[in-house]
């Protein structure tokens, strides 16, 4: 069972920038996934995943917005976010959040063990420690 705490205000608005983003930028087979993260600071990054035809190269919304973040010189974490955008097929009317991806909890964790990550939870919207989502994490000379 997942440590997990309620959202605040501010959880809400970063929701509603990896949604702005992905909204702006979705194109059916490039970009369906936004993301946002906050950092210490209060600095918001958002950015879209970018799909490729050979899918070990796609690189997640997370990972580009955590790079945009670092290469903007801010490179501390409060709490990360990504949202799915319905493609033209689906009933479905609004984006949605997911969690992040195996890969992406490895990269948020080498980033910020501190980081909390908002998720979908018993059909509630929480965040949780990204740790919380990475047991047993794989550890380098670097940590």
């Amino acid at each position: 069972m997942l440590k997990v705490r309620p959202l605040e205000d501010k959880d809400y608005d970063l929701i509603k920038q990896a949604e702005t983003v992905i909204e702006k930028n979705y194109r059916y087979g490039r970009h369906h996934i936004g993301a946002a993260v906050r950092t210490t600071s209060g600095n918001v990054f958002s950015a879209v995943h970018v799909e490729a035809n050979v899918g070990r190269i796609t690189v997640c919304g997370e990972a580009m917005a955590i790079g945009k973040s670092i290469s903007e010189g801010d490179h501390e974490f409060e709490t990360i976010v990504a949202v799915a955008h319905p493609h033209p097929h689906e009933d479905i009317e609004k984006c949605w959040v997911v969690a992040p991806c195996g890969m992406c909890r490895e990269l948020i964790s080498d980033y910020g063990k501190n980081t909390d990550v908002i998720i979908s939870y018993n059909d509630k919207l929480v965040k949780c420690n990204v740790m919380e989502l990475l047991p047993e994490k794989y550890t380098s000379d670097i940590d």
